[in-house]
């Protein structure tokens, strides 16, 4: 099956289960954050899944993989935990929208970007852009949008996630650095150069 209609078959599929995660647990589908996420992420992703389908079908080949912040927040609204007004929901929105952004800037900058852990063939450093900032901006990016999600579902208790998110992501930065050290050469001087792996400022 080509690319583009394997492309199209995967979004509808993330479609469907995107609101299988939001309406069954909400209990209703007049759960309005719900459907305006359901269009910030779709109109965000097919942007990112566009862009590499006419612009690198390689590394689109390479991207696959979120459903616990959706079920908890989504019982959130249905069982009243939280009470989020219109501004936070608007605030998640714009979050999840940025950091799927971000995404897509980090995927121009760098073709190399991946979700596996692991070096190719010909790959450089990168180190500017994003890359001049921080270390890992996709990881920025998915950070944010983690973030994003239950506030643009007008949940508070879905940012437990966090709890979890936060340190599984630290180790898995930890790891890709040891193994980019090891197999990319110029990596060690580009870490002496850029000092923050994932928030400026800070870590």
């Amino acid at each position: 099956m080509p690319l583009f209609l394997r492309t199209l078959r995967s979004a509808a599929i993330g479609l469907v289960i995107l609101g299988l995660l939001l309406f069954v647990p909400a209990g209703t589908l007049a759960y309005w954050p719900g459907w305006a996420f359901i269009v910030v992420f779709t109109v965000m992703t097919n942007a990112i899944g566009l862009y590499l389908a006419i612009k690198d079908p390689a590394a689109l080949e390479r991207r696959v993989k979120f459903g616990a912040t959706l079920v908890v927040s989504a019982l959130d609204w249905r069982l009243g935990w939280s009470a989020a007004p219109l501004w936070v929901v608007v605030l998640g929105d714009a979050l999840v929208a940025g950091g799927l952004y971000l995404t897509l800037v980090v995927l121009q900058q760098n073709s190399f970007a991946a979700s596996t852990i692991e070096t190719m063939a010909g790959q450089k450093v990168i180190s500017t852009g994003l890359y001049g900032l921080v270390r890992h901006p996709m990881y920025l990016g998915a950070l944010i949008m983690t973030v994003g999600m239950p506030l643009a579902l007008g949940s508070y208790w879905g940012l437990l996630v966090l709890v979890v998110v936060v340190p599984v992501l630290m180790l898995r930065i930890g790891d890709e650095e040891t193994m980019l050290l090891g197999e990319l050469r110029g990596y060690a001087d580009y870490r002496q150069k850029v000092r923050f792996r994932l928030i400026p400022g800070l870590w």
